[in-house]
Formats: structure tokens, sequence, C-alpha cells
């Protein structure tokens, strides 16, 4: 039988492939609808030809042919098949032989069993998601899918999509007192985070505990109840710094949560300690960076850093990132400033210092609204080609910019990134 996890990436791959069938299906009916047009202008033409020694008349009618348009798997439809498999607590492990992932039927393949030296596997990440507080009352008004509907593409077709969870998912918990914000979830609100795409998120921040352990340990139970896989908190050290990993066509990627915004020092996980995996050394980080590198192909970092409303990294983000770098990560993702801060290319990994807010208030002002989902298409050897797709929140919703205001955006990320531009398709290359 199928973890929810392994069915929520066979759901994956049945949307695409159902994408891919009505393209041909529709292709197919225009071929046949060319074919009897031509037929019947034919016959006219026949019909219409004067008698011997007439003048020809023109009817002005001809048949159009068109070109295919360009391959459909281009873009925002990357890949597909992968499958995981989960360890007593219900994180995924990659490992396919706990679970076998039904046959499709189409072309004889299990997921997740594939794979060649030129193989590629699509992540992608989005800043922090709030569902609940600022967002709610769109979500009791228009439903909780409707904040991902204008972004839904960029979600659902990566192979596996990642996201910062900043906030706990409990009917219960007691709320933290010291701090100035105090979030909270519903559990209703899950369900449509895992049909719009998400696969994993990182509870490694400074809002895993606002309803104290309760409360998070009510949140890893719900994810996994919906089918998300989480990392970066756990009931002592051990599970907090371990990693997920997930395995696609024959690639093994491993996600790791690490905070260095811990509001308290009780919320730090250690030995018999419940809590979330910090980095203000870099030791126990880099010691699981190290040991998930022996385990799979990709290593990535989501790591939760910065200064608040300020664009630019501070100094250690820097030295942490080239850390972890070092240590074997190849993609370093980071958030809690909840604005976009630049990237930076590091021995040949990527860096993105954060990604924003994803969907976290309503009708959010300035760099504050500007957010966007970032494209890795990886090697099994960590090369990864980066695109970031620039988005504007309106109304709760993630937004596609267009035209001026897309460039617009992506000349400011140029602007602050280090030695690396974005070209106006979203392309990251170095500069």
């Amino acid at each position: 039988m199928l973890s929810r996890s392994e069915s929520h990436q066979q759901d994956k791959l049945k949307r695409k492939k159902r994408l891919r069938r009505l393209i041909v299906i529709n292709f197919a009916l225009l071929g046949v609808i060319i074919v009897i047009l031509g037929a019947w202008l034919a016959a006219s033409v026949i019909q219409s030809k004067p008698e011997a020694g007439g003048d020809p008349v023109n009817d002005g009618q001809t048949a159009d042919a068109t070109d295919p348009p360009a391959d459909e798997g281009s873009g925002n439809s990357k890949g597909s098949d992968n499958s995981q498999g989960s360890d007593n607590n219900g994180n995924n492990i990659g490992n396919s032989t706990n679970g076998t992932p039904e046959d499709d039927g189409e072309n004889g393949t299990v997921p997740g069993t594939e794979g060649s030296p030129d193989e590629t596997v699509s992540l992608s990440f989005v800043g922090d998601l709030l569902l609940g507080e600022y967002v709610d009352p769109v979500m009791q008004r228009e439903g909780y899918d409707f904040l991902y509907k204008k972004s839904l593409l960029y979600l659902s077709e990566p192979d596996l999509t990642a996201g910062n969870l900043e906030h706990p998912v409990t009917s219960g918990g007691v709320p933290v007192e010291g701090t100035p914000y105090v979030f909270k979830g519903s559990p209703d609100a899950l369900p449509a985070l895992r049909e719009a795409g998400f696969d994993v998120v990182s509870l490694a921040n400074n809002h895993a505990l606002d309803q104290g352990v309760e409360g998070m340990l009510d949140t890893m139970k719900h994810l996994e109840e919906a089918g998300i896989s989480h990392m970066g908190a756990g009931r002592d050290d051990t599970e907090a710094f371990s990693p997920v990993i997930k395995e696609v066509r024959g690639i093994k990627i491993a996600y790791i949560g690490i905070s260095r915004v811990v509001p308290f020092a009780s919320w730090k996980a250690d030995k018999n300690v419940a809590g979330v995996a910090e980095t203000y050394e870099t030791k126990r980080a880099v010691a699981a960076i190290a040991k998930a590198k022996d385990q799979a192909d990709i290593v990535v970092v989501m790591v939760h850093w910065g200064k608040e409303r300020v664009d630019q990294p501070e100094p250690y983000q820097k030295d942490f990132a080239r850390q972890y770098i070092d240590a074997g990560a190849d993609l370093v993702i980071g958030s809690h400033p909840h604005v976009l801060q630049g990237f930076e290319m590091y021995k040949g990994k990527w860096i993105a210092y954060s990604l924003g807010n994803f969907i976290f208030t309503a009708f959010p002002k300035g760099t504050a609204g500007e957010t966007g989902v970032l494209d890795a298409v990886c090697t099994k050897s960590g090369d990864c080609d980066m695109t970031f797709h620039p988005m504007f929140t309106v109304n709760a919703q993630p937004t596609p910019l267009e035209t001026d205001a897309a460039k617009a955006l992506l000349d400011r990320l140029s602007a602050i990134s280090f030695q690396v531009k974005l070209r106006e398709d979203g392309s990251i290359v170095p500069d």
C-alpha cells in the first residue's frame, strides 16, 4: 500500500500524464479537422472549375498548415516520477523498497527506479508560508485552495516543491509569552497545500514552538497525515537534524532544516529535548550536512537566518553558506527576512539568501509583497540550472508578474546579488 507521500507523487505524475494525453488528443482532433477541411476545399475547387478555355476563378480560400507548438515539456511542465519510503516518525527517507509504487500502465516503469548520468530532477522553492492569522479571512471566504490558484503551475509541475512553514499547525497548544508575534494555523489548510504541489516543509524557524512543544508535535503529526514531509524540528536533536530524503528517477535529494533565529534557548533541540535544529554555531549543522551527503546525491539546506526587512545578507550568512557548501550542500535556500535577498554562486553551488514571503499577508506593500518561485534543475552530481519566477502578492495570492514589472524585479534582484545576474527569462547566471 502506498504512503500518503508516495500517493502525492503518483497524483503529480498522473496529472502530468493526463495533461500530455489531452494535448495529444487535441492535436489529433485538429489534424482530423484540417484533413476534412482540406478535402472539402479540394472538392469545392474541382466543382468550381470553369468550362474548357474559360478563366479559372480564385475564390480566395486556402488551407493553412501550421507547425505544432514547442515541446510542452519545457517551461513549467518539468520532471515527474518519484517515490519515497518513510521512517518510524513518518518522515520520507527515499527508500523505494518501503513501498511499491503502482505501475501507471502507460510505460511499464516504476517511478523512482529509472536513472541515467544525464538525468535531471526539478526542485522548486518558496519562502515563508503563514497559512493563518493574516490570510485566514481570505481562506474562510474563498476556500483554502484560493491562495495557490495563480501560482499553481509553478508549484505542482516540479518534481519536488518545498517551503518554510512559519507557524504551528494545531487545534490546541499553549501560546508562548515574551515574543511580539505568536502564530497558529488550522490543520484544515494542509490538504490544499499538499494538492498545490508541496512535498516538503522546514519547521526550523522562530515560530515552530509558538504553541509550545505540544503545538510543534501536533504540527508534525498533521503534516504526516496530509502527506507532507517535514524536517528541522523533532523530539530530540537527532530527529531535528535528520534530513528528509526523496528519490526521483534514481536521484536522491536530502533536505535539511536549520535556524539561526531561535527566541529562547529552551527551543533548541538537544538530547531528550524537543525543539528546532539551530545553527548559531555551525558544528552540528555541518556534521548533519556531511552525513546527508553520504546518503544522497543532492543536499538542500533550508536555513532561517538574517535580519527582517533587510534585502542584504548579514556577513555571517555568507560565511555560514560557504561552510554548508564546503560540508557537502548543493543548494542553500534562506528565509526569515520577509523580503527577497540576492543570489550567489560559490564553488559551482547556489545560495539564495532569502526568498521572502510567499504567503503571509493579504495585501503587502513594497518589497514585502515581492515574491516568486525558485526553480533548480539539477543533475545527479548536484550541478543546477537556476530560474526565478517573479511574483507579487495580491489578495493573499502570489501572482506572476509580466513584462515591465517582471523585468523591474529581476533587475533589482540582479543589483543585490553577488557576481550573478538574472536574465529577462528569470534564469540566474554568473555575471
